[in-house]
Order: C-alpha cells, then sequence, then structure tokens
C-alpha cells in the first residue's frame, strides 16, 4: 500500500489494516447490475441431508463455496443462504473464461462418497444382471490408441463407505512412472481410521469413487491403507485433475445444482451506475425546486428534511450492509418522491389553521396533530407492501423493498420530527412571522361524483381491452424469462445486422422460437441486441452469432439464465406477494376505518394494478421480477393518496357536515384536491427522472409506476370514493358521529 505513509507507526500493519477499515465502513455495497459480475442461484439437494440438518449443511456449503470463490481472487464476493436451501453467489468483475471456470466450480460441488464395486460384477454385468443395494454405472476411460473413449459398467453399491468430508486436503501431481495426473488426498484421523477398516476388509476389491453422482474412478484395494492418506488415478487431464482437486478440498454434505445465472459486463454496470445518480440527482433537483417555488419557506424548511432522509436512508444502508442494485436506486428516487408527501399533508393542514383564524403557532400545533393520523396510516399501509417485497422478493426486488422501507420509516421521522423542530426554532427566535404558500388550487367546489358512474364502466372497458390484448393476441410472448425461464443475451455491436437473418442463424443452431429485438437505451442513446431463448442456450447463442456475423463484432454486455422452476416460483410469488398486500391492506384500513371503506381501498387498488398491466400489455413490453416491485409499489402508492381522502370523509362526518352522504364526498374531494395533484406530481417527476435518465431495468419500473401514479390518483377520487358511496346507497354511515371539539362545529356547519 504505497499511498499509505506509515514510516512513523509503531504497527505499521496494524495502522495500515485501520485505515482500510475506515475506507470500507462508509461504502455501499454495489449488487453486480451496478459494478458487474456473474451471480448464480444455487440449489442444494437435501435427499442426501439427514433430516433436521439442512440448514447447518445449507451453512456448510455456503463457507464450502466461499473457498471455492476466494480462488478467483475477486473482491467482495457475496455468498449467502436464501431460503431453505438455496445460496445466492455474487461474483463481481469476472473475465468470461473465469466465468466458465466459475459455473464448473460450483456445479460440481464434490458430494463425494466411496463406495464398494460388487465382487462378482464381471460375472453379473456380463449375464445382464443387477444386485439388490446396487447401481449399474459406467465408468469412462481412454485408450490412446483408440478413436474414442471406452465405457466400463460397474455395479457400484448405493450406501456409501464414506464420504468426502473426511478429507483435510487434496493435491496434483503426476504418476513417476507415467507423467499422468493424479490426486493425492490426506484424511483427518476419524477418515483415517475409517479408510484403515474399509480397505483392509476389502483388500484385492475395487473401490468407486462417485462425485457429484459421476463415476470417477474404481481403483483396486492392493492393501490396508492405514497412514490416513491415499491416490485417485483415472484418465484426468491436467484441467480435470486440478478442478477435482479443488473440489475435494472443500466437499459438500449435498450435491448443487445452478438453477440462475445473472452476468452484467463490468462497462455496463458502470453505466448504470452513472445514469442511476444522474437520475437521482435529477429527481431529487426537480422536487426540491417545486417545494421551494409553491411553499416558499416552509418548502426550504421541507427540503431540509428531504436531504436528512437521503442521508438517513444512506446511513442505514450502509450500517446495515445492505447492497445497492439498480431497483435500489429506483427505491431511493421513489423515496425522494414520496418524502414530500407528508410535508404536503402537514403543510396544507397549516394552510387551513391559519385560514381559520389561528395564530401562526396555534395553526403549526394544529396542523401537525391533524396530518398525524393521515400520515400514520399512510405510511403503514405503503410498508406493508414494502415489508412483503422483503420477505417474498429475491435478489434485487428484495434489494428494492429494503431501500424502499428504510425510506418510508425515515420519511415518517423527517416530516414530524424533524421540520416540527425547525419551526419550532425558527418561531421561537421571531426569525420567521408568517409563513405565506402558493395557492393554485382554491375552493373548487367540482361534482366529482356526477361523473362516477361512467368514469367506472370506462374504466373497467379499458382493463378488459389491455388483459384481452396481452392474453389473446400476445399470448405467451407477453411473460420475460424471470416467469416462463429461458436465456436472455444482451450484446452491443459495431454493425446491424438485419433482425431476420439473426433469426436463421439462431434457428440455424438448433435454437427454437428466438425472440430478437434491437433496444435503445433513452438514457445514453446507445443501441443494443436483445436475445431471448430457451433455458441453456445463451451460450450457444453468442458463439453462433459471433461466427456468422464477425463484421457486427458482437460483445456481450449481460446474460440472463432463469431455469424453469424459479420462473414457476417467480409467478407465484408475484401472485402471492400481490394478494398478500392486498390482504393486509384490506384488514388495516378496515380496523382504522370501517370495511366499506376497505372494500373500496381494495376495489381501487385492483383497478390500478390490472389497468397498469394491461397499459403494459399495450406497451408492448415484458412482464419481469422489475415489474412485480413496480406493481407492489402501485399498491403502496394507490392506498397512500385513497387512505388521505379516506381520513377527510371520515373527519367531515365527525364534524357533523350538513349535506348528504354524496354531497360530504365531494367536499372531502375538493378539500384534498390541492393535495392530491401537488403529491401526486412530485412523484411523477421524480419518476418521469427515472424513466427519461434511469435506463436498463429502471426503465420498465419507470413506465409501469408512471401508469400506476396517473390510475392511482384517478382511482382514489373515481373508484375508491364512487364505491364506498355505493356500498351505503348514498346514506351516510351509521356510525358516524359528530364528536369534535365544539369550536370547530360552527366551521363544519359553515362548509
Amino acid at each position: 500500500f504505497p499511498s499509505y505513509d506509515v514510516s512513523a507507526e509503531l504497527d505499521p500493519n496494524r495502522a495500515i489494516l485501520n485505515r482500510i477499515q475506515r475506507a470500507a465502513a462508509g461504502r455501499i455495497k454495489l449488487g453486480i447490475d451496478l459494478r458487474g459480475g456473474t451471480a448464480f442461484l444455487v440449489e442444494m439437494e437435501t435427499n442426501n441431508v439427514a433430516q433436521g440438518t439442512e440448514q447447518n449443511a445449507l451453512n456448510h456449503a455456503v463457507e464450502v463455496l466461499r473457498k471455492r470463490v476466494d480462488q478467483f481472487g475477486v473482491a467482495e464476493p457475496i455468498i449467502q443462504p436464501s431460503g431453505e436451501n438455496r445460496i445466492q453467489v455474487q461474483i463481481p468483475g469476472l473475465s468470461e473464461a473465469d466465468k466458465l471456470s466459475a459455473r464448473a466450480q460450483l456445479e460440481k460441488a464434490a458430494f463425494l462418497k466411496f463406495c464398494m464395486v460388487h465382487p462378482q460384477n464381471d460375472e453379473l454385468v456380463g449375464q445382464g444382471m443387477g444386485a439388490p443395494g446396487y447401481e449399474l454405472m459406467k465408468l469412462k476411460t481412454r485408450n490412446p490408441k483408440a478413436p474414442k473413449d471406452s465405457l466400463q459398467s460397474l455395479l457400484v453399491k448405493r450406501q456409501a463407505e464414506m464420504t468426502g468430508e473426511s478429507i483435510k486436503d487434496a493435491a496434483v501431481y503426476p504418476d513417476p512412472t507415467t507423467g499422468q495426473p493424479q490426486i493425492h488426498f490426506r484424511l483427518n484421523s476419524e477418515g483415517a481410521a475409517l479408510f484403515g477398516r474399509i480397505t483392509s476388509a476389502n483388500i484385492g476389491q475395487r473401490l468407486a469413487i462417485v462425485l457429484d453422482g459421476e463415476l470417477r474412478s474404481a481403483p483396486v484395494i492392493q492393501g490396508a491403507i492405514t497412514g490416513g492418506s491415499g491416490q485417485i488415478t483415472g484418465d484426468f487431464d491436467l484441467k480435470e485433475a486440478y478442478e477435482l482437486a479443488n473440489v475435494l478440498q472443500n466437499p459438500l454434505k449435498a450435491p448443487v445444482k445452478i438453477l440462475a445465472e445473472n452476468g452484467v459486463d463490468p462497462s455496463l454496470g458502470k453505466d448504470a451506475i452513472d445514469s442511476g445518480i444522474k437520475a437521482s440527482l435529477y429527481g431529487t433537483a426537480a422536487v426540491a425546486v417545486f417545494m421551494a417555488v409553491y411553499y416558499l419557506s416552509s418548502g426550504l424548511i421541507a427540503n431540509v428534511a428531504l436531504m436528512a432522509n437521503i442521508v438517513i436512508l444512506i446511513g442505514v444502508m450502509c450500517s446495515f450492509g445492505t447492497t445497492l442494485t439498480l431497483p435500489g436506486i429506483a427505491g431511493i428516487v421513489l423515496t425522494i418522491g414520496m418524502s414530500v408527501d407528508a410535508n404536503v399533508l402537514i403543510f396544507e393542514r397549516i394552510r387551513e389553521e391559519l385560514g381559520k383564524g389561528k395564530s401562526l403557532r396555534g395553526a403549526l400545533s394544529a396542523g401537525y396533530d391533524r396530518a398525524f393520523g393521515t400520515i400514520f396510516d399512510s405510511h403503514v399501509t405503503t410498508l406493508i407492501s414494502s415489508i412483503i417485497l422483503i420477505y417474498m422478493g429475491t435478489g434485487p426486488i428484495k434489494g428494492f423493498g429494503v431501500t424502499l422501507t428504510i425510506g418510508v420509516s425515515a420519511s415518517l421521522f423527517t416530516a414530524l420530527v424533524i421540520t416540527r423542530l425547525i419551526f419550532d426554532f425558527l418561531i421561537a427566535k421571531n426569525i420567521i412571522k408568517s409563513l405565506p404558500m402558493m395557492h393554485l388550487i382554491k375552493n373548487t367546489k367540482l361534482d366529482f361524483m356526477k361523473l362516477a358512474k361512467p368514469a367506472f364502466i370506462l374504466s373497467w372497458a379499458i382493463i378488459l381491452v389491455g388483459l384481452g390484448y396481452g392474453a389473446f393476441v400476445r399470448g405467451h410472448k407477453v411473460f420475460g424469462i424471470d416467469f416462463a425461464g429461458g436465456d436472455n443475451l444482451t450484446m452491443s455491436f459495431v454493425q446491424k445486422v438485419d433482425p431476420e437473418k439473426l433469426r436463421h442463424a439462431v434457428t440455424g443452431a438448433g435454437v427454437s422460437d428466438p425472440s430478437i429485438q434491437y433496444q435503445r437505451d433513452i438514457s445514453t442513446g446507445s443501441e443494443t441486441l436483445r436475445v431471448t431463448s430457451t433455458f441453456g442456450t445463451g451460450d450457444k447463442v453468442e458463439t453462433e452469432l459471433a461466427k456468422q456475423f464477425p463484421e457486427a463484432k458482437f460483445k456481450r454486455v449481460a446474460l440472463d439464465k432463469i431455469g424453469p422452476v424459479i420462473g414457476k416460483e417467480i409467478q407465484a410469488t408475484a401472485l402471492g406477494a400481490g394478494l398478500l398486500s392486498l390482504f393486509g391492506i384490506l384488514v388495516y384500513v378496515a380496523f382504522r376505518y370501517e370495511f366499506s371503506f376497505a372494500i373500496g381501498a381494495v376495489v381501487a387498488i385492483l383497478h390500478d394494478v390490472l389497468m397498469t398491466i394491461g397499459c403494459y400489455f399495450l406497451a408492448g413490453r415484458e412482464l419481469n421480477a422489475t415489474m412485480v416491485a413496480a406493481v407492489l409499489t402501485i399498491i403502496g402508492f394507490s392506498i397512500n393518496d385513497t387512505v388521505v381522502i379516506f381520513d377527510r370523509i371520515r373527519e367531515d362526518l365527525k364534524l357533523g357536515v350538513r349535506g348528504t352522504f354524496r354531497e360530504l364526498i365531494n367536499q372531502a374531494l375538493n378539500q384534498t384536491l390541492s393535495r392530491t395533484i401537488i403529491t401526486s406530481g412530485t412523484v411523477f417527476l421524480a419518476t418521469l427522472s427515472l424513466y427519461i435518465f434511469g435506463g436498463g431495468a429502471i426503465n420498465d419500473f419507470a413506465f409501469t409506476f408512471l401508469v400506476g401514479i396517473i390510475t392511482g390518483t384517478y382511482s382514489s377520487i373515481y373508484i375508491a370514493s364512487a364505491l364506498v358511496l355505493w356500498w351505503h346507497k348514498g346514506q351516510r354511515p351509521k356510525n358516524a358521529s359528530a364528536v369534535m371539539m365544539a369550536d370547530e362545529q360552527p366551521v363544519a356547519a359553515k362548509a
């Protein structure tokens, strides 16, 4: 570390380590999609593990795979359990050659066992017979004089005499006579004793060495081996011998297989960071400028809270060691947009209290008190969706849920505590004597419920058209690889090739029904080729296109591999997460308000989800995991706006506002119209920044959420509120009572 001057330090090593630790402590871990590299989802087959020890086996597997990955010398690999029998492995910055080697090392997970070959093997195999407790396995042997390898049939005992857990270490040495590579291994004390007993009792018999269900060697036991070491001989080449020795040093208690793979070129990761930072800055600036212009001094205070929100969010992510992904950046920008919602609620309440003639301090106190319940409810309902994302999502989706949960929680604190402290300080010091604010939407008296029925019918008609187009016109093509499984290869190029020529080349290589399209990144203007094919064919597609179109200079920038099992699980998880979110919101709103309000809220959310999916289909986009995160976020946003309106309806009911229930709902909608437009507008600005500058997977999220913002704002008025009115057949809810303070009753009567 030549950059560190430790000449005056008594302990230079410790001084350097302390500096490195301080430098690393304040940095956010970046996901594969931001720094480039390869991610694998590995599943451990627990059939071979004793019942009740699965978790120990999984934890052991994590440590084993960590040792395997360490040989590549990469910085900050991420290896962690995922669920009951899966492991997430993220290896940043790998070359293409190393990716292939890494895949091989993970797949050959060294579930090693030593099994006896049947004593009468040759006789039984020659007669075509088997034996109870034995399975027929093939041993490949090389013959330099033969044109191809030969196969030898052996009856191998199913039950292992010993497993690879007893191996202490392994290394490759050449055979002194033939020069053929051999694997020399040493056993621990228990393994040495067991191996001694096995070899002593079976001199002259063959001992099969089975690695991950594949017969690798079957040497004859020449004599008792009691020294705790042995050799594995076979027809290995040097590469195979080293790989076998490596996996023997780190044996697993159960075999594993790769279910999904995601690879991103480091240059693409850098572009993603640049576009994500750009989207964040522009989104923050747009929201901050609007707040400062519209709410003046109050807006500046809200901007202080906004900055504090971002600092807390990033600080907590660093503290928890959260991995930041591309959807995580979307979560930060979304938090920026939604964090102003609480401040808008407070400021609009303060404006109303000032309009009633209260003093500045009195209006401030009443504004915070009146807004607290609404802010709390809206944040809790959003947290229901974000927490479900954490517990039911995987990978980047879980990262988005973590970011959104931290951001929403921080927003609740900054809006209710930090802004209040600043206001109290400024008033106490007599720095501010009034709170002027712009008021563009004043005392509207729109009859929203007049258009409720035609709007309701039009909405569901659009939903039917969109869903019908997706189901009957596009069919299975609406499902991306996240849902259907498959390989998604993204490549850069210097010369564009006609898609039909590409399709002909790919199908000619034996890959059926590929999806081939060029995509342009809005944020950078760069164009890439995306080829979607069946699972496990991405490498073949890449090789074939590079061979047939060398002038195009195709270069892989990303490769996603999602197995069919994972695709089905993502479908089930998406449906389960959505239903669980709706149920949680139904219960919460029913508890806080009443059942008719809960029904209105849930139907409005369902409307927003279906409308968004329909528009997504009509736009020609494919369903993916990022879109699922956007839909669950829409659920949180939609209920957020609906809760604000419902809270005002409930308040007016308690105030005993005169008029029919229809007139009361219209009045509540007009009272909250300014807040609705401002909040939706600020979130729209932040999301629009994501759509224009975010690029990559963020674009799908941003498009989905932009549609959701519009439909969520609309449904709060014409779906949720209208359903509450129709549920009660135009009559006031019977449990509504006038229980507000006496000094507020004349105001209600006047309204």
